[in-house]
């Protein structure tokens, strides 16, 4: 372009002519741009599939127009909401599947550009099922584990603005892993994903898209996952009340009776490869494996001895607890077996 510019006295003497022009005219024929259909400025919404009842940011961009020293004025469903200088603008939506009509004017020099869209929220949560290790009954959930996986599970409500729901055996699910579309685990009817732990003070991102049969109804949800690191628990398994998970054993543990019989819980460890293994210390030595032990003092007198456990899924992650013990009431010797 700059060799034919150079050559051809005509194309030189159009630009210098255009240089020339008024500012307030370069303006004005961009405003005719924009009222005639031409996009001088781009809208977006931030999120991209917004929850119901949430809010919608909106924002601008343009390469033609200083956005600096121009006026803006945002309407929702033809009621004006915002009027000002160029700035993001909240739009609060409505319920499930309900549209929201907005329509932004950009005006700079006298000229102004419109653009509109509509916004319609769908119902889309996502939920996290740890494949790691709770107690029985354990009434909370287990945390993301080092080393293993995480089933993630999409919970889909598309509804038209009507307000009626989709048929949900009809959706299709879009999964994308670190920005990295999951073909294999996406299509008609699949819901759950099973995405492998992220490594341990990193963070892996799981999105989906769901759409309904006819693809007029479209949401999406994301989250982001963390491992965390596992932990081991000591209870006292009383023989009449039970394993007393009201209180986990700390510090010291006494031995009152002729024996004590302690179970161990392991939290958040991975159990992709089965259960985790539970081994036992006494006083630094290898005792027994197992969710329990049963310890049982010999001979008279008081004493004391250290208890360690090791929680371990192979190499993925390893949780410990220790406790001291406290048996016997009167001085004798000190042995102390199982």
């Amino acid at each position: 372009m700059y060799n034919r510019i150079m050559r051809s006295g005509f194309f030189t003497t159009l630009i210098s002519v255009a240089l020339l022009l008024p500012m307030g005219v370069m303006a004005q024929s961009l405003g005719e741009l924009g009222n005639t259909g031409g996009e001088i400025f781009t809208l977006s919404v931030s999120p991209q599939y917004p929850a119901p009842y949430s809010t919608a940011t909106l924002s601008f961009i343009s390469g033609s127009l200083d956005l600096t020293n121009a006026k803006l004025a945002v309407s929702v469903g033809g009621k004006n909401v915002y009027q000002g200088s160029v700035q993001p603008v909240a739009v609060t939506l409505g319920r499930t599947g309900s549209i929201t009509n907005v329509t932004a004017t950009i005006s700079s020099g006298g000229a102004s550009s419109n653009q509109s869209l509509t916004i319609q929220p769908e119902d889309v949560v996502l939920i996290t099922e740890p494949v790691s290790s709770s107690p029985p009954l354990y009434p909370g959930k287990s945390l993301v584990p080092i080393g293993g996986d995480v089933r993630v599970v999409a919970m889909a409500n598309l509804r038209n603005a009507g307000g009626v729901a989709s048929n949900v055996a009809t959706y299709s699910y879009a999964w994308t892993v670190d920005g990295v579309q999951i073909a294999n685990s996406s299509g008609i009817g699949k819901s759950a994903i099973m995405v492998a732990s992220p490594l341990q003070y990193r963070t892996r991102e799981v999105s989906v898209v769901v759409a309904s049969a006819d693809g007029s109804l479209v949401g999406g949800a994301s989250l982001s996952l963390s491992s965390e690191q596992p932990s081991v628990r000591i209870y006292e398994n009383d023989p009449l009340l039970g394993i007393r998970y009201e209180h986990a054993l700390s510090g010291s543990f006494s031995i009152s009776g002729t024996e004590a019989t302690l179970y161990a819980a392991p939290f958040s460890l991975s159990t992709t490869g089965g259960a985790p293994l539970m081994q036992w210390f006494l006083n630094g030595a290898s005792a027994q494996t197992g969710s329990s032990i049963t310890l049982r003092p010999t001979g008279s007198g008081q004493g004391n001895a250290s208890l360690s456990l090791t929680a371990s899924a192979g190499q993925s992650g390893t949780a410990t607890a220790n406790l001291s013990l406290i048996f016997g009431a009167t001085s004798g010797t000190n042995l102390f077996g199982l």
